[in-house]
């Protein structure tokens, strides 16, 4: 039978990821909202940029952003006030919406992107050496198929 127990040296590195990661968005998010961009602000929009005809239905978005679609459509509402982005009806289903990021989201998006991705560098990349890097990037994908193969750990409750 499998112990299911985390070691002591399991629990502490599992602490330290999430203070680790609840330190980095912290800095990142108050990089972003000193350019009045939000953290959902900028995920959004790059989600636009990167779709085809910088469009998607919001069905779509809140998928690629995993996000609940009661959040997105009051997070859509917000940015739509701003000009970020506009809605548009799907034709032939009255309950869909298209999600179309305007001149002015893209602009957002520009002036938060150069930033933000040296406040990604500054605070994450340079701490790390090359070595590192690697590393991280190999344990995330391993940890990451593991997530998607839900039958290597039995659907754990």
């Amino acid at each position: 039978m499998t112990d299911h127990r985390l070691s002591d040296d399991e629990l502490a590195v599992w602490r330290s990821l999430m203070d680790t990661t609840t330190d980095l968005r912290r800095l990142l998010s108050a990089e972003l909202q000193a350019l009045d961009v939000s953290p959902g602000d900028y995920a959004v929009l790059l989600a636009l940029t990167e779709a085809s005809d910088r469009t998607l239905r919001s069905s779509e978005l809140a998928d690629a952003i995993d996000w609940e679609r009661s959040r997105l459509s009051h997070h859509l509402g917000r940015m739509e006030r701003r000009g970020l982005l506009r809605r548009e009806e799907c034709p032939g289903d009255s309950r869909g919406a298209y999600v179309v990021i305007t001149d002015d989201g893209v602009d957002a998006l520009r002036r938060a992107s150069g930033p933000h991705l040296r406040a990604v560098k500054q605070y994450f990349a340079d701490a790390l050496s090359p070595e590192q890097v690697s590393n991280l990037a190999d344990v995330l994908t391993t940890v990451r198929a593991h997530l998607q193969n839900p039958a290597t750990f039995g659907g754990a409750s």
